[in-house]
């Protein structure tokens, strides 16, 4: 079974966010980047599938600017067999991505996509469910535990009331969520091994996917500062705070 395993380059989560001056977006420049977390988890899980025997390549998929190279890199070490890189200058929003990966899957045929549930940039939770239904196939989303047998996967989802499991016939789509796995790091071995590894490119143009953006961002800005807080005298100095002071939201 081939699994395909998209994978987003992103600022790493131990980043403070700073916003550029003029608000047209976030500052990029010198900033350490990453693979977006929820991608590691879908990978990871990938690299377990076929630890079980379950799956036997795992193809890694990443578009935007060269350096999404590095994170191809990353997920070659993690255990991906292959790796992909579609290049790109421009924004991508979800839309485009999902027609992206919808023309690589109808060349690599594989029989489960695997995506994180969200990318930690711009939490849009969208790519996933949008490359499902341009498919028309089955979906899972927000994975908590997996298993595949018989041609047929079984996903366990975090709900609002519990968990949800839900039984899907293969070929399939499953989005991973915080909780599926521990992602593994990187040995030197593989790592050294990754760096010689060939990545693939494929233009846009080969997909023949229009990526135009159909929306348009006005104005990012900062949240505002939270105020900080007073020391109050006793519980009497409190509810008369309360009662004068307080705003209700």
């Amino acid at each position: 079974m081939k699994v395909l395993v998209a994978v987003k380059r992103v600022i790493d989560y131990n980043v403070k966010i700073r916003v550029k001056a003029d608000g047209s977006g976030v500052e990029t420049t010198n900033v350490k980047m990453s693979m977006n977390p929820f991608d590691e988890i879908a990978l990871e899980e990938a690299v377990r599938l076929r630890e079980k025997s379950v799956a036997t390549e795992i193809v890694a998929v990443s578009m935007g600017g060269a350096g999404c190279l590095e994170t191809l890199r990353t997920a070659l070490a993690l255990g991906a067999d292959r790796a992909i890189h579609v290049p790109i200058d421009q924004e991508l929003q979800p839309l485009a991505v999902a027609k992206l990966l919808q023309a690589l899957v109808k060349t690599e045929k594989p029989q489960l996509v695997f995506l994180g549930k969200q990318a930690i940039d711009d939490d849009c939770n969208q790519t996933g469910q949008m490359l499902a239904a341009l498919l028309d196939w089955p979906q899972a989303t927000c994975a908590f535990k997996l298993t595949v047998s018989s041609g047929k996967i079984e996903v366990v989802s975090e709900i609002d009331g519990g968990l949800e499991t839900v039984e899907m016939p293969l070929p399939a789509l499953v989005t991973a969520d915080l909780r599926l796995n521990q992602p593994r790091y990187a040995s030197l071995p593989n790592i050294m091994k990754a760096k010689k590894k060939t990545i693939e490119s494929m233009a846009v143009e080969q997909l023949a996917v229009d990526i135009t953006p159909h929306l348009r961002t006005l104005k990012i800005s900062e949240p505002p500062k939270r105020q900080a807080g007073v020391k109050v005298k006793d519980a009497a100095d409190l509810v008369n705070r309360l009662r004068h002071e307080a705003k209700v939201l």
